[in-house]
């Protein structure tokens, strides 16, 4: 049965430079990159590719040992022009210099009476090879979900409450086919329900609109209420045992189009937004793409901190770095590494804080007021301060704070007992932008994930 839920808990982070809904035409990306490092729980990449091999989009670039039938493929074809590694030569981005025309590695192409007939084996057989498989997620652990396991519930949140987020709706734009085609796919891997979850105050765009086999849900509230954690958590908790996956919009239809097409399909509309950026709009582009056409004579400065995904959770990346696997969003803001005379103390009704007694006056504003917030943290970490706002941005049946405390102590069955498993790191990112300890809040929810995956 269909859910209304309507969120009190949270809070807004209403940032300038939100991104127009038009398409901006730039020069594409000259290189494309890979990064093993998107993909959590990946443990041991294997390469099956080297320097000056040619591909073709969807062409396998590598597997991870404990999943090997999964393959990560290329996003374009072209040639691979470096394999950069870190630290213990740990695999950071196979990077390829994309041809002008891409071409595509062929899979097989299904109509929709075929689709309706087809096995799940043989689904997950074209998903596996076909480089689409890591965009489902497993909760607990956040991990690539393992193609053995059968879920008791699918989550799709089909909206985005994250600071300058993309408009998903805008982003699947012409896509309805491949959608629909996706969800029918992802229905062959689960004996429970689909829940399609749409924002409660927004209308319901076409792409969503009488999509079969789903149960639709309306979810309203400030952020985090499109986190899909926060979703599962009112709709259908997970527990100890159980496994639920979850998929953005934009990985059910890039599903539904390697059936559909036949191809793996990594083109994308990218939000590029930011108070610096002197023209947010949209892009035309390909997962993995390099950033630097993208911002290229598109600032308002140079000092400014370029991060692919989202200021809460997303990755600082550089001019010349990469976007995430998983990011339809590339956000410019300012880097805050300059000192401020009086840091906090000196009151300002510009500084938005969720603390009145930090942000003095900013309530003032009101919530249309756009702020330009730079990278300051404004502070170090120090111990925790017991001030019981973590459970004011947090609007699931836990305890936050007692639950980082659990994870440092490393108390296994006090983590299990204040919902661990319930949680992914941007689930406590807003506990992280509050925080007057200035504590990694996301490193250490990913400590605990491990520790329990892996104890």
């Amino acid at each position: 049965m269909s859910k209304t839920i309507k969120l009190k808990k949270g809070f807004d982070i209403n940032l300038a430079g939100k991104a127009e809904k038009t398409i901006a035409s730039t020069p594409p990306s000259e290189t494309f990159a890979i990064k093993p490092t998107d993909f959590v729980g990946m443990k041991r990449p294997k390469l099956l590719v080297k320097e000056g091999d040619n591909v073709k989009a969807g062409s396998p670039v590598l597997y991870d040992r404990i999943q090997e039938n999964v393959m990560y493929c290329a996003p374009v074809s072209g040639e691979i022009v470096e394999v950069k590694r870190g630290a213990k030569r740990k695999i950071l981005e196979i990077k390829i210099l994309a041809d002008k025309e891409v071409e595509f590695e062929t899979f097989t192409k299904f109509n929709v009476s075929d689709i309706q007939n087809l096995s799940k084996e043989d689904a997950t057989a074209q998903m596996t090879k076909g480089g689409v498989w890591g965009n489902i997620i497993q909760r607990p652990y956040g991990i690539v979900a393992k193609e053995e396991d059968t879920p008791k519930a699918i989550f799709i949140s089909a909206f985005d409450t994250h600071p300058l987020a993309a408009d998903v709706a805008f982003t699947l734009k012409g896509k309805e086919e491949a959608f629909a085609t996706g969800i029918s796919i992802l229905k062959k891997f689960t004996q429970g329900k689909i829940h399609l979850n749409t924002d409660l105050n927004g209308e319901v765009a076409s792409v969503f609109a009488n999509v079969g086999e789903v149960e639709n849900n309306k979810v309203g509230g400030p952020h985090p209420a499109g986190n899909v954690g926060v979703q599962i958590h009112h709709i259908d908790p997970v527990n100890k045992g159980d496994i639920v996956w979850t998929v953005s919009p934009y990985g059910v239809a890039q599903i539904g189009t390697l059936f559909l097409e036949g191809k793996y399909d990594a083109s994308r509309l990218v939000a590029v937004a930011g108070s610096e950026v002197s023209t947010p709009q949209y892009f035309k582009t390909y997962t993995g793409a390099a950033v630097n056409k993208l911002v290229e004579g598109n600032l308002k400065q140079d000092h400014v901190r370029v991060i692919s995904g989202n200021v809460l959770t997303g990755e600082s990346i550089g001019k010349e770095g990469y976007l995430g696997f998983y990011d339809n969003l590339l956000t410019v803001i300012p880097e805050g590494d300059q000192p401020e005379f009086l840091g906090w103390i000196k009151p300002q009704k510009e500084r938005l804080s969720f603390h009145r007694a930090w942000g003095l006056f900013s309530f003032l504003n009101g919530k249309n007021k756009e702020y330009v917030l730079d990278s300051n943290t404004n502070g170090e970490p120090r111990a925790f301060v017991q001030t019981g706002t973590f459970e004011q941005v947090v609007p699931m049946d836990i305890y936050p704070t007692y639950l980082l405390k659990a994870i440092l102590a490393e108390d296994f069955d006090d983590m299990e007992s204040l919902g661990i498993y319930e949680v992914v790191e941007e689930d406590l990112a807003l506990c992280e932008f509050i925080d007057v300890s200035k504590h990694d809040v996301q490193k250490i929810v990913r400590e605990g994930l491990e520790l329990m995956q892996n104890g």
